[in-house]
């Protein structure tokens, strides 16, 4: 290697660096002013402005109307458009399930709908987590189970009627929501509180909560639950445990493109 090579790879490192630094800055605040990147950044005015039209000369960033801030151009998109088809939701889910599960010491899932069910695509559980059963490609009633009505919550009102249609409303234990009209006011509020619950709805002696996992446009795409026995994850517990549970959907999400 050249001494050249030595002294500039350096630098250009570091101009890569502050590239990126800048995009994670639009994509963050929305736009921003060339000394505002500056001093974030912590460059000279210059060097942001040179930074700026490097990334607009290949539309990665762009002017706004007045011309005196800039914000993410078209070119990020053309980048990104190839990337959903590929992510593989429970493959990126999976360590920060294991993570959860550890932190809780209880089951952790993540669920789609498929057809007329929520099914369980990836499952986590700590040792001393009370674990009988693999849920994992499990079929379970979404009216029934906590991420159900997560799911169900946040898709068109044709695509969740025609769903509830088809699957119905069975009883499977003294608790589960049979009334078409009780499950929609609840699911109401899930839409409003992005948190869902389930007591003994699926089975006798198990509890679970659920919340939403987006992806890069914003859309619910999954649930992230945490179950376990009605003795222990009571309704103190779940309250304990929400915050928990809400971050690690976020972590998902993030890892999904999610920028919310």
């Amino acid at each position: 290697m050249s001494n050249g090579e030595q002294t500039s790879s350096p630098g250009g490192v570091q101009s890569v660096d502050r590239a990126i630094t800048v995009l994670e800055i639009l994509a963050r605040d929305g736009h921003a002013g060339v000394s505002e990147v500056a001093a974030e950044v912590g460059v000279h005015k210059s060097t942001a402005f040179r930074l700026l039209a490097a990334l607009e000369e290949r539309d990665l960033v762009e002017q706004t109307a007045d011309r005196g801030k800039y914000e993410l151009g078209f070119g990020i998109l053309r980048l990104a458009s190839s990337i959903p088809g590929r992510i593989d939701m429970a493959r990126q889910a999976s360590p920060i399930l294991d993570t959860l599960a550890q932190q809780l010491h209880e089951t952790i899932n993540l669920a789609v709908i498929r057809e007329h069910y929520a099914v369980n695509v990836q499952q986590a559980y700590s040792s001393s987590a009370v674990a009988s059963q693999n849920w994992v490609g499990q079929l379970t009633p979404p009216h029934a189970t906590s991420s159900g009505k997560v799911l169900l919550a946040f898709m068109p009102d044709e695509q969740r009627d025609a769903i509830l249609d088809e699957a119905g409303q069975s009883r499977l234990t003294d608790n589960t929501i049979t009334s078409r009209r009780m499950l929609l006011d609840q699911l109401a509020e899930i839409r409003k509180s992005e948190f869902a619950t389930a007591w003994e709805e699926l089975e006798i002696g198990l509890n679970a909560s659920a919340v939403p996992v987006r992806d890069h446009t914003g859309s619910v795409v999954g649930a992230l639950s945490a179950s376990g026995p009605a003795y222990r994850f009571d309704k103190r517990r779940i309250s304990d445990t929400e915050g928990d549970v809400r971050q690690a959907a976020l972590l998902i999400s993030r890892r999904m493109g999610w920028m919310g």
